[in-house]
């Protein structure tokens, strides 16, 4: 069983798009259409990357989105199962990077962030 790091973050200021831009993170289009969004850990290569997919959005009211730490490309072609971080200190500070920018609180601790 796989455990996502969940953060909800009420009352955003802006549509998900733009906020995940503002704090870097760029569109990303899996091959199954579904959109989520990932941001680099280094210059070179796409791996390690932080991924963030969004899954509730009320504008103006909650935004509730997962993230992980993708630490390599895919071992077979045509499966996305891949190497991934879903807890651990780099996904903790992002998770707090995030919470700081937008505000919010961690759902699998109920712990606000401030």
């Amino acid at each position: 069983m796989t455990i996502f790091m969940k953060i909800s973050i009420p009352n955003p200021q802006s549509h998900s798009r733009n906020l995940l831009r503002r704090a870097g993170y760029a569109l990303h289009q899996g091959r199954d259409g579904e959109v989520s969004y990932t941001q680099r850990l280094s210059g070179g290569g796409d791996y390690p990357r932080f991924h963030v997919y969004v899954n509730r959005e009320e504008p103006g009211e909650l935004m509730e989105i997962t993230l992980h730490l993708d630490e390599k490309k895919p071992s077979y072609e045509g499966f996305t199962a891949h190497s991934g971080q879903y807890d651990g200190p780099l996904v903790e500070q992002e998770r707090d990077r995030l919470l700081g920018l937008f505000g919010g609180y961690n759902v699998n601790s109920k712990t606000p962030i401030i």
